[in-house]
């Protein structure tokens, strides 16, 4: 059915916007989250072909009866059933090489299977990227973009190659550890230098305009957030079209259930551990935490508890999609495949974070969620930084712990790609890392005679690429 369009324009005006703005020099590059469409993902031609021929309803109607992951017994009883044993012996078979590296033993896995792996993914991904031209047409705005994406993509390429060789060699990173059932469900988790003791741990869910995301993209905040002692585990999760933001959503809140029950196995501290999202990624995290807290307000039994997180850091994200429709159309992501991602015009209240806080009915929920604290580029033209001010200011007025944190001239992946490659100090960065390290003076010490991070990319290619940068 084709969905009904939503004439919604965004605010002009913006409220009183945060506690702090840092102010940075403008010479950042701007939007990269697309050009990650050049790396292997792990989507499912047939299920992304199914998804754009069957109407949605009869799609949910064939997962429902696919399993979630087993609840560990801190939040419901522990199953006894045989189906139950040998859904748990999969998974733990899956991550097998994981686990053995991590203890020393002899299950490292063949750089060659891996490299055939991803290569094979990245033909299956190329395809589905053609098929969803089809899908949605192609105009003259969508051919510039792409041109211009390519001359952005390939002025970050020195960036890129770096990150790329220590994602696929370092032994510091444990790729594709199983954490549910359906092929997507899948974590990478970026270890620390050292092993002595529980280390914090981030559960970062990665942006991609809810149809590119990928665990991968987070290797560059991955790889530079363990050398500051910090764990990251890094959830992939399904696209549109293969699956709408219901199913994302549903896959964000699996990956972070395994690593709340799980991460000690890795060296992991469960009493630390933090969400994070970047983008649509941050959307997609934020809509996890409200939708647990829903859930534990009503009484149901779950798999994890939203008390087990620390903080929430959203990064860039956009939390109230009634505004956004508009504004997104403008930008190429045309509203009716914006609708169609978001499961109709009729669902856009309930994917909207902020729409869903301010109902009366889901006060309870909302004392329950954790501090919050939403970064934002003053200069972000993808999502306006309106969003996060007005996302933190409503969820003070409802007693929840929240800021939001500017940075004065930034863009949508300045704070994300740009900064962190061009080495140095990186605001974001030392802001995250302060706020994780509080209250740990040992770290907080190590962090003051930190290195500073490795330039990745000259001066002169960052510039270039913001000035070809069709965002």
């Amino acid at each position: 059915m084709k969905p009904h369009l939503l004439p919604v324009s965004i605010p002009n005006g913006a409220p009183s916007y945060s506690r702090m703005i840092k102010a940075a020099p403008d010479t950042a590059s701007s939007l990269a989250a697309s050009a990650a469409m050049l790396i292997g993902s792990e989507l499912d031609l047939g299920a992304a072909v199914s998804r754009i021929l069957m109407p949605p309803e009869e799609e949910k109607k064939k997962d429902e009866g696919r399993p979630l992951i087993p609840r560990t017994s801190s939040y419901m009883e522990a199953a006894s059933s045989n189906s139950y044993q040998q859904q748990k012996r999969r998974r733990r078979a899956a991550s097998d090489n994981s686990l053995l590296t991590l203890e020393g033993g002899g299950g490292c896995r063949s750089l060659r299977q891996d490299a055939g792996r991803d290569a094979s993914d990245t033909y299956l991904v190329t395809r589905i990227g053609f098929q969803l031209l089809r899908y949605i047409g192609v105009g003259f705005r969508l051919i510039t973009r792409f041109l211009a994406l390519g001359c952005y993509s390939f002025l970050l390429f020195p960036g890129f190659l770096q990150v790329g060789y220590y994602y696929f060699v370092s032994n510091r990173v444990r790729r594709g550890i199983v954490y549910g059932d359906l092929r997507r469900n899948r974590l990478d988790l970026y270890l620390p230098k050292n092993s002595d003791g529980p280390k914090p741990v981030i559960a970062f869910v990665t942006g991609g305009a809810w149809i590119i995301g990928y665990k991968a993209w987070g290797s560059l905040l991955g790889q530079q957030l363990s050398d500051r002692d910090i764990m990251v585990a890094c959830i992939d999760y399904r696209n549109f079209p293969q699956a709408t933001i219901g199913d994302m959503v549903k896959d964000a809140s699996q990956g972070i259930s395994f690593i709340c029950n799980n991460i000690a196995e890795y060296g992991g501290d469960p009493k630390r551990v933090y969400v994070m999202g970047q983008s649509a990624g941050a959307h997609i995290a934020a809509c996890a935490l409200l939708e647990q807290a829903i859930k534990e307000a009503s009484g149901e039994k779950t798999s994890w508890s939203v008390s087990q997180i620390k903080a929430y850091f959203g990064l860039s994200g956009g939390y109230n999609l009634l505004n956004l429709v508009d504004h997104f159309h403008n930008r190429g992501l045309y509203r009716s495949i914006f609708l169609s991602i978001m499961e109709g015009e009729e669902s856009l209240n309930k994917y909207s974070p902020e729409v869903m806080a301010q109902d009366p009915n889901n006060r309870n929920a909302v004392s329950l969620l954790p501090p919050t604290i939403l970064f934002h580029g003053t200069a972000d033209y993808s999502i306006p930084s309106i969003s996060s001010t007005s996302f933190a200011e409503t969820l003070r007025g409802l007693g929840v712990q929240a800021e939001s944190i500017l940075y004065e001239g930034k863009t949508h992946t300045d704070v994300f790609l740009q900064d962190p490659m061009r080495g140095g100090r990186d605001d974001m960065f030392e802001d995250l890392v302060a706020m994780i390290h509080a209250g740990d003076s040992e770290a907080l010490a190590r962090d003051t005679t930190a290195p500073p991070k490795r330039r990745l990319v000259p001066e002169f290619m960052l510039r270039l690429a913001r000035s070809v940068s069709p965002f």
